[in-house]
């Protein structure tokens, strides 16, 4: 029996079982296999391990999306995360090149998917407040937000996360290190129902000015000739 005499039900269930490229392969085989793809059922769960992979034309965007995850674990994030002011030449070249990466594929999420459920970015350097409050605008059913290393992220995230979360049950800003205490407390006290997590993000250093850190460095040497 050849593939393509299986019915369409059939058919979603086997794509279901394989990874992304592999249903792309599948679907170029063959109009009726492309059909199957391009069926927006098949894709409400998508996971990607590298910011290469969102340029990459192996999956569809729709309504049909319940569940995303963006996990990048690469000593290459290390780079990313190096305050701007600080970065030399060939680590500001490096993450040029795949800078606006993830908050394009998110905007994209924000205008096709306003279903969205549950979110995790781990290891994106670049994301801004501003992605996360649109997202939180455009997909009110989203439940669960999970940020882990995501150091552009500060205390604006926990503020649109007190106004435009309202379907939120869990909430995660591990080691985000421009989150305070102060930002903490406020979505305990205006969002008692979230599981919030904050794993380090309160107790590390957070991210200072050049201007900011001189300030600090001239009272550190007057202090020391007292």
């Amino acid at each position: 029996m050849h593939i393509t005499q299986l019915n369409r039900e059939c058919l979603l269930h086997l794509f279901s079982f394989l990874d992304k490229n592999s249903r792309k392969s599948l679907a170029e085989t063959c109009q009726q296999l492309l059909e199957v793809f391009q069926d927006p059922s098949l894709w409400c769960l998508l996971n990607f391990h590298s910011p290469a992979e969102l340029k990459k034309n192996n999956f569809l965007l729709g309504p049909a999306l319940k569940y995303l995850s963006i996990c990048w674990y690469s000593e290459r994030v290390k780079v990313c995360n190096i305050e701007d002011w600080m970065k030399n030449h060939f680590q500001k070249d490096f993450c040029n090149r795949h800078e606006n990466t993830v908050s394009d594929f998110l905007l994209e999420v924000c205008n096709r998917c306003p279903n969205l459920l549950s979110l995790t970015l781990s290891g994106c350097g670049h994301i801004t407040d501003d992605c996360i409050l649109l997202l939180l605008k455009n997909c009110p059913n989203l439940r669960t937000l999970k940020l882990e290393n995501c150091v552009r992220i500060t205390d604006r995230t926990l503020e649109a996360v007190t106004l435009y979360g309202g379907s939120l049950q869990t909430l995660h800003v591990d080691f985000c290190r421009n989150i305070t205490r102060t930002g903490l407390e406020r979505v305990r006290e205006k969002r008692p129902s979230v599981t919030l997590r904050a794993e380090r993000s309160a107790d590390m250093i957070p991210d200072n000015k050049p201007e900011k850190k001189l300030m600090l460095e001239k009272a550190s040497r007057k202090w020391v000739q007292l």
